[in-house]
């Protein structure tokens, strides 16, 4: 982290500090992962771990008056003193995966800082941000969407050069009720680019609204537009993602490869070998319809040949249309004639096949019901917790 002083951030609550500090070069809220320098905020009971953290080598240790705030703030300290380019990623779903293609364009060029996993809310994006070295050039953070107004709050910090949007889809609509008001939130992220900014969007008629600002550049991606180099992967949901990141990495001037490795963040896009030829094709992580429906046709696809199983939690979120939006699964579902099915959780006894209400027992079958050569997807919102499903398999 680019250091701050101390005295900047004294206003912001109790401050336990070292007498020999008067900076601090790194920040956490979990005092297991200070290091030497860093500043300790307690957030969320936190306060019992000021002693912990100061043991481990924290020079400081914050109790704020308010978390969020206190934790934008520091943010923003560091943002205000960096010269790093800033990339927002913001989507109804893709941002991991996006984010995950495009550090992998950018990081053998620049000098390059990501969000962890998917830290993309009001504890995560401050966590990135206080990541930026002196000689960061660019940093790539997710921006998440619990609500309208949260982007634009996120965007108030993070302060993006560009700003990527890699669909609208219906999600989270318990908060915002209307797709419609789902690309009204994700276009917030566009307001929050600065003159000169630049937006990078699929062609999506929901979001034109928010692109008529003259004062920016805007890059519409095709769908079928192609790729410059070749990825280690093949779903096609993964392509898109992949067409985003390299329309990124072209406006950052970053030299495009012929082939590029990208290592995913865990629970998405693991795949891994089952016995007999079989193959496990790990996507737990969380589930909405437009990534539901993106998993199977890639499990339809990638077990051609094979007796293809998907084990389905419940989707998460989804409001008033929630029934409808599983009976579309249950629809694709028997479209692609996958073979079996094991449904877990109360809204996706719909999906058909067996049904179970919880993980541990989708595990326990899935296990009694593999056979050689099978190709298995697990997928549900996280809620559902089917990470137990491939721990039990020992994959």
């Amino acid at each position: 982290m680019i250091p701050l002083e101390l005295s900047l951030l004294e206003p912001l609550g109790r401050m336990v500090a070292r007498p020999w500090a008067d900076a601090v070069t790194g920040m956490q809220v979990d005092s297991r992962r200070i290091e030497e320098g860093d500043l300790f905020v307690a957030i969320d009971g936190g306060s019992d771990f000021v002693e912990h953290a100061l043991a481990r080598g924290a020079s400081a240790a914050l109790v704020p008056d308010d978390p969020f705030p206190a934790l934008a703030s520091i943010a923003r300290a560091v943002r205000e003193r960096s010269r790093a380019r800033v990339v927002g990623i913001t989507g109804s779903t893709g941002k991991t995966s996006t984010k995950d293609i495009l550090y992998a364009l950018c990081a053998p060029h620049r000098r390059t800082i990501a969000n962890e996993g998917n830290f993309n809310t009001e504890i995560g994006v401050p966590l990135t941000i206080c990541r930026i070295e002196e000689d960061t050039e660019l940093c790539i953070s997710e921006l998440g969407m619990r609500g309208l107004g949260q982007i634009a709050w996120l965007a108030s910090f993070v302060e993006p050069d560009v700003g990527v949007i890699t669909n609208v889809g219906p999600v989270h609509l318990e908060l915002v009720e209307t797709i419609e008001n789902v690309a009204r939130a994700k276009g917030e992220l566009i307001a929050a680019l600065p003159a000169g900014g630049i937006a990078v969007v699929p062609e999506e008629p929901l979001l034109e609204p928010y692109l008529q600002r003259a004062d920016i550049v805007v890059k519409r991606v095709r769908a079928d537009a192609p790729l410059s180099f070749e990825p280690s992967f093949t779903a096609r949901h993964q392509l898109a993602n992949a067409r985003l990141a390299q329309v990124v990495a072209e406006c950052l001037d970053v030299p495009l490869p012929e082939k590029l490795v990208v290592e995913f963040s865990k629970l998405r896009e693991e795949e891994r070998p089952l016995p007999g030829g079989g193959l496990l094709l790990n996507d737990c992580y969380n589930a909405n319809p437009v990534s539901m429906r993106a998993a199977l046709e890639h499990l339809a696809e990638r077990g051609t040949g094979h007796r293809r199983v998907a084990v389905l939690g419940s989707m998460a979120e989804l409001g008033a249309g929630s029934a409808v939006y599983h009976e579309e699964i249950a629809g694709l579902i028997r479209e692609l004639g996958i073979e079996h099915v094991i449904a877990v959780g109360e809204e996706a006894r719909v999906f058909g096949g067996e049904w179970v209400s919880t993980a541990a027992e989708a595990a326990a079958r899935l296990r009694e019901q593999l056979r050689p050569g099978d190709v298995v997807l697990v997928k549900g919102s996280r809620s559902v917790g089917l990470e137990v499903v491939a721990e039990n398999l020992g994959a």
